[in-house]
């Protein structure tokens, strides 16, 4: 129970309930007292509820940490007339996982649902999470239980999950990757596994469905590849791209171009993370291991990828966020403590113009008809070596996420460290 409130602030009127605070800094931190890696943001397009991030430990022992934090002066009434300093985040919620979560993501917004906030996490099997609130103790008084967990066989070993991907389109969705070569489609709605695929020749390091489409996802793992689905026709697949046998992280092309009839049976660089990008769905970004350049790829020109961001990290890269309302731009985060804003429309011969909506039409078409051409023409991906906007972290960037809620802010983790970046 709380301290009773002197007399003479009894009579002051209580604070505003609905008002949008609005930001009055650049960088908000939350240190937590654990390693991080898995980090997420609230999707809720406005700023009270989507400034919370879902974030989960990195921890050797199996006591691992998932939390929600929310920025302290979007919760309601918290204190409203403190003259005490206030930290910029407050732990909302926290339970216990077994195994490091591998990934975690908030369930995609929907303007019609009315229930608690879900959230999902992999690490040895997939979990779905409701975060429930207290209000008779308060807003920050909260409790994250378990709604359901999926695994598909039901023995006393299950291959760890890598990542997965929530549909927006049809939330029902989750596209789950394993190590054991395979993707799994979930219905989370009935909770059963609609289909389970091999995916690759080997472990599966990545899932992510297109944006806009409850049917394509694509992923990428150990082979080097970058490989298509559609769950109307899974008797076929598409190879994207696929790493030349030997290729020199940081210097990656297709083997359409480079492969040497003697090194089809050598190793090949994997391919770590992909995203599609959220406005243009015809694009997608992914990196190898121990690289530090990031490839585009545009999925109607396999092979060879649109453009490569290049010589600006000097580490390896650790992930890649497209921005939520710019088709062009993306962020990267890597070893070298560097956080990179990119604008794919910049370089080579892109013109980085945003303008309305008629000259950015006309803008596209004329990228486009240049991307067929340099495909015709089996040009090199063009080279973008030069961010719009940099940010030098305290360490090494483990994750990152750019918010779709508030697409003004970028979310980063480092050592034990998050930071929500205004850009």
């Amino acid at each position: 129970m709380a301290e009773s409130a002197p007399a003479h602030t009894s009579h002051l009127p209580p604070p505003p309930q609905n008002t949008q605070p609005l930001p009055s800094k650049e960088i908000y931190q939350y240190d937590a007292p654990w390693p991080l890696y898995a980090l997420d943001w609230c999707k809720i397009p406005n700023e009270r509820k989507g400034f919370r991030m879902a974030i989960g430990s990195l921890i050797e022992e199996s006591n691992n940490k998932l939390q929600v934090i929310a920025r302290t002066d979007t919760l309601e009434g918290a204190n409203a007339y403190s003259s005490q300093p206030t930290p910029d985040f407050t732990v909302m919620a926290e339970t216990d996982v077994y195994y490091p979560t591998t990934r975690v993501l908030w369930e995609p917004w929907r303007s019609d649902s009315w229930r608690p906030d879900l959230l999902a996490t992999t690490g040895d099997i997939l979990r779905i999470w409701q975060l429930v609130d207290h209000p008779r103790y308060g807003t920050t008084s909260n409790s994250i239980n378990t709604l359901l967990f999926l695994q598909t066989k039901q023995t006393d070993f299950c291959a760890p999950l890598t990542s997965f991907d929530w549909n927006e389109t049809d939330p029902s969705l989750i596209v789950t990757s394993s190590i054991d070569t395979t993707c799994t489609v979930w219905n989370v709605e009935t909770n059963q596994a609609k289909t389970q695929l091999i995916a690759h020749d080997s472990d599966v390091y990545d899932v992510a469905f297109m944006h806009g489409s409850p049917d394509i996802f694509a992923s990428v793992g150990a082979d080097g590849s970058v490989r298509l689905f559609d769950l109307r026709s899974l008797e076929h697949s598409t190879i994207l791209y696929e790493a030349a046998p030997n290729t020199p992280a940081g210097n990656n092309h297709s083997s359409g171009s480079r492969s040497n009839g003697n090194m089809v049976n050598s190793s090949t660089c994997p391919l770590l993370r992909l995203q599609f990008n959220r406005l243009n769905t015809n694009l997608l970004a992914t990196f190898h291991m121990d690289s530090s350049s990031v490839l585009v790829l545009d999925i109607r020109y396999p092979s060879t990828p649109m453009a490569e961001l290049v010589k600006s990290h000097q580490g390896s890269i650790n992930g890649i966020s497209w921005s939520p309302n710019q088709a062009g731009q993306l962020c990267t985060g890597g070893d070298d403590g560097q956080v990179l804003v990119w604008d794919i429309n910049n370089g080579g011969n892109g013109t980085g113009g945003t303008g309305g909506p008629d000259q950015q039409h006309q803008h596209n078409s004329r990228q486009q008809q240049y991307y067929q051409q340099q495909r015709y023409s089996q040009h090199t991906p063009r080279s973008i070596q030069d961010p719009i906007l940099a940010y030098s972290a305290g360490s090494e960037v483990s994750s990152l996420a750019w918010s779709k809620g508030v697409p003004d802010w970028i979310g980063i983790g480092f050592g034990r460290t998050v930071q929500a970046l205004r850009v």
